[in-house]
């Protein structure tokens, strides 16, 4: 909750007196107590402590200087040179100064590129685990989501160049992939997509030949290339002769310039007038022999490029998940900061039942995205680690992050644009801004479709992903001894509920409950977390109040609901006035409240 402001006495307002500010000028990290309080069971006591200052010192620029950067950056887009004076191709992208400033917020100053591939970031002696990254794409992306992009395709593209690329452009390029110095840097890209394919890559049809030299170089156009002007990139490309369809295909490093200075052989046609994202440069390629190093032997025969490049696209999805976690929370606490300041018919609207009804269904959703997306990260790193039951549930876990978060993600940000009211609709405030990036999430990376039919046509049906995470679930469930029996036992059947439904969904191969069971597989997942969460924190005599959470998702994401009967019991109107107070739950007052019909 955010700490609420005493307003002026009505005789002391000036008429602006009677807009409230938005969230600018406060500290997002200082402000935010649910992740504070969950850093105390996602991450290791060292490196919490270590890491602290730091996340404190972004959330400072969060809410200011980089705010303040990132609106200028969504009215001043990028625009595309093509020619120099003398008529050559050689075109280049003009960014605003601002954008220029942020990049060197991201790469120079807080290295959020690379802290995972290398140690002494911030002067942790290790590479820095996913739990701690992603703490400060949730922080940065709370102001400028467009960016976000350009860092996660630098991270991504040296982890797929470190684990499967050649040698030769590690040795060219692949230091300067990890700089934090902006005149050295080389920023990464993926390009993937075409006109005749998105998501089915199997009818990509940019082709690579090789020269006389044995050089491999690229022909045809790629489609959608966000981060064009990016100077290294890992482009999808069929090899002459090899197969059709996606065995076909292969990654090759392409750098924007030769060794000898030169531009490589491929320009941007165009970029695109998007929606959202507005600061960020995604464009059309056309490449007209472009010189690209292949990963491994590739040629006139099936390659292993697509299965190599889903490693980059499940990295990205993730990332997905946590940048809409921390679009939510933003969305969370300019409707807080509302709430608490605006005041109708004698009091501020915080005490309007109808809003703080409105309220909870924008906190619902946003505190699970962070609960998920604490615990993808953890068993992220203890996969890294070797640990196979992590590796299973992250192939389920990943994809379910990316599908419920952003689309709660849409939901969020246009009920947090309602109950900031008309002034919001305006330009001037960041709310068009948060609903116009939230749509991003629900495109790249794969469609809610296509992330639901990976969860039960994939995850479920081969991987058997499902069977494992019911069974983590309830060993956590069964763990957690703070938490009521009762109510542990509903949780539990709940957890295998859903499994056997996205078993059923699987084996029946009913396309059209996909989503259906991505939502209760989530919903599960989430309401487990949210009770050991909040258990282990009241354990501590710390703040119990996600055992509420648990509760509401159950109630309303796991349970029939009679619109024609009134729902609202005594345990929603408690647990509501519980989670809108800035004062913490005890254990005993969750257990009270839980108990309440």
């Amino acid at each position: 909750m955010l700490q609420e402001v005493r307003l002026k006495k009505r005789e002391e307002r000036t008429l602006e007196d009677w807009v409230p500010e938005d969230c600018h000028g406060l500290n997002f990290f200082e402000i935010d107590s649910s992740l504070k309080s969950l850093l105390e069971i996602y991450l290791p006591k060292d490196l919490r402590d270590h890491m602290t200052p730091v996340f404190s010192e972004l959330g400072e620029v969060a809410g200011n200087r980089l705010d303040e950067l990132s609106r200028i950056c969504d009215r001043h887009v990028p625009v595309l040179h093509q020619r120099d004076a003398r008529g050559r191709n050689q075109d280049w992208i003009e960014f605003h100064p601002a954008y220029r400033e942020m990049e060197k917020i991201a790469y120079g100053d807080f290295g959020i590129h690379c802290m995972s591939h290398k140690p002494g970031v911030h002067g942790w002696p290790e590479k820095m685990p996913p739990m701690a990254k992603y703490v400060f794409t949730y922080l940065f992306t709370q102001s400028e989501f467009g960016m976000m992009c350009p860092i996660s395709v630098t991270d991504t593209s040296y982890g797929l160049l470190e684990k499967h690329g050649p040698k030769e452009a590690m040795d060219k390029f692949g230091w300067q992939m990890l700089s934090q110095d902006m005149d050295e840097i080389h920023m990464g890209a993926q390009f993937m997509t075409e006109k005749l394919g998105g998501s089915e890559v199997a009818n990509f049809a940019v082709t690579a030949r090789q020269d006389e030299n044995g050089a491999w170089r690229l022909y045809g156009d790629k489609w959608f290339c966000s981060c064009a002007d990016a100077e290294v990139t890992l482009v999808l490309a069929r090899p002459e002769g090899a197969p059709e369809g996606n065995s076909g295909l292969a990654i090759f490093a392409v750098p924007r310039h030769l060794e000898n200075g030169d531009r490589n052989a491929y320009r941007i046609v165009r970029l695109k007038d998007k929606m959202g994202t507005k600061s960020m440069a995604s464009g059309e390629i056309e490449y007209d022999g472009a010189v690209g190093y292949p990963f491994g032997d590739v040629g006139a025969k099936p390659n292993p490029g697509l299965k190599q490049m889903m490693d980059q696209v499940v990295m990205s999805r993730l990332s997905h998940g946590v940048r809409a976690a921390g679009m939510m929370r933003r969305c969370l606490n300019e409707s807080l900061m509302m709430a608490q300041n605006r005041e109708v018919f004698g009091e501020t609207i915080i005490h309007k039942p109808l809003l703080r009804r409105q309220l909870m269904k924008l906190m619902l959703p946003t505190e699970q995205a962070l609960s998920m997306m604490m615990h993808v990260a953890t068993q992220l790193y203890k996969s890294d680690q070797g640990d196979e039951k992590a590796k299973k549930l992250n192939r389920i876990l990943t994809p379910l992050l990316k599908f419920r978060t952003c689309r709660d993600n849409v939901d969020v940000a246009g009920g947090a644009l309602e109950i900031r009211g008309g002034v919001g609709f305006i330009e001037d405030w960041v709310n068009p801004k948060l609903v116009r990036d939230a749509y991003t999430g629900l495109l790249w990376e794969g469609t809610s479709n296509i992330n639901a039919l990976d969860i039960t046509g994939r995850a479920v049906a081969r991987s058997r992903a499902h069977i494992a995470l019911a069974d983590d679930l309830k060993e956590r469930i069964s763990d957690a001894g703070d938490i009521p029996g009762q109510f542990a036992g509903e949780l539990s059947t709940l957890v295998d509920r859903a499994r056997d439904f996205a078993e059923e969904v699987a084996v029946s191969g009913n396309e059209t409950l996909a989503r259906q069971a991505s939502n209760a597989l989530y919903h599960a997942t989430t309401a487990t977390l949210f009770a050991t969460e909040g258990a282990a924190l009241g354990a501590k005599s710390m703040d119990a109040r996600r055992l509420l959470l648990s509760r509401m998702v159950i109630d309303t994401k796991l349970k029939p609901v009679d619109p024609l009967k009134q729902g609202e019991g005594r345990f929603e109107v408690e647990a509501g006035k519980a989670l809108l107070s800035a004062d913490p739950v005890s254990l005993d007052q969750a257990r009270d409240i839980l108990a309440l019909p």
